[in-house]
């Protein structure tokens, strides 16, 4: 179901989940298979490759969830769902603390990169949010 109203900033927020959601997929799909014909990607973000592998199982089962997490806000906002509207502030306001914490606590300054533009893109949806209605039954 889609609905042909949805604002063009919400269809780009849906997209940009989905991508989200296959990268996390992708990145789950690496660590569960170390040293497959995906290793070379790790080159992208060595860091990231570092601090998954001192997680062990667990940066697969986070990736996973990540993976869900996105898709679930993919769909809700393509829909203009309520349940997909909180899914994406849940998720980019999340992604906002742990960029503020990365900076602050871990000296990752790279990270503040990510403030301006998650934060961009909570301010739009918390503007937009007349646009999700409550699903009706049946």
């Amino acid at each position: 179901m889609s609905n042909p109203n949805r604002p063009i900033g919400v269809t780009l927020l849906s997209l940009f989940f989905t991508f989200g959601a296959l990268m996390a997929c992708l990145a789950a799909t690496m660590l569960l298979f170390p040293g497959s014909f995906l290793e070379p990607l790790w080159r992208l973000n060595p860091r990231a490759h570092e601090g998954f592998a001192t997680m062990g199982i667990w940066s697969v089962l986070v990736m996973g969830a990540v993976s869900a997490g996105c898709a679930v806000a993919a769909v809700g906002l393509w829909r203009c769902a309520r349940w997909g509207y909180i899914a994406a502030v849940v998720i980019l306001s999340i992604n906002l603390l742990g960029d503020t914490m990365n900076a602050l606590i871990a000296s990752d300054w790279r990270t503040l990169i990510g403030l301006p533009i998650g934060g961009a893109m909570l301010v739009y949806l918390l503007k937009k949010r007349r646009v999700f209605r409550r699903e009706q039954p049946g």
